[in-house]
């Protein structure tokens, strides 16, 4: 008994931790890979260093980004923040979707 008291603590703090620390990380860092992943020629994104761009080229590793109408600018896939807004593709899709939701 004198051993489930003694051990009791650090199970508590695990799981103090696990709730507030580790779990919030895994489910944020899912987050940036589906959203690496789903990132496609168009997108309006910002780096991790601040550059603003847009997707003109996107490979399993690397991303050309448009940053004005004559600078192109590479970088790895990872150093990708955000997404600002999807590609003109994905924004009629979303239009579309909501006409219909409002029709229905």
């Amino acid at each position: 008994m004198e051993a489930l008291g003694s051990i009791l603590p650090f199970v508590l703090m695990f799981a103090v931790f696990y709730f507030l620390l580790i779990r919030p990380q895994q489910r944020k860092q899912k987050q940036r890979t589906s959203m690496l992943s789903q990132l496609k020629k168009g997108d309006k994104i910002v780096t991790i260093g601040g550059m603003h761009g847009t997707i003109h080229e996107i490979t399993d590793d690397t991303v050309v980004l448009r940053v004005n109408d004559a600078t192109k600018i590479t970088f790895d896939r990872s150093a990708i923040n955000n997404v600002t807004s999807a590609s003109s593709t994905q924004t009629v899709e979303k239009k579309e979707e909501k006409v219909e939701e409002v029709k229905a």
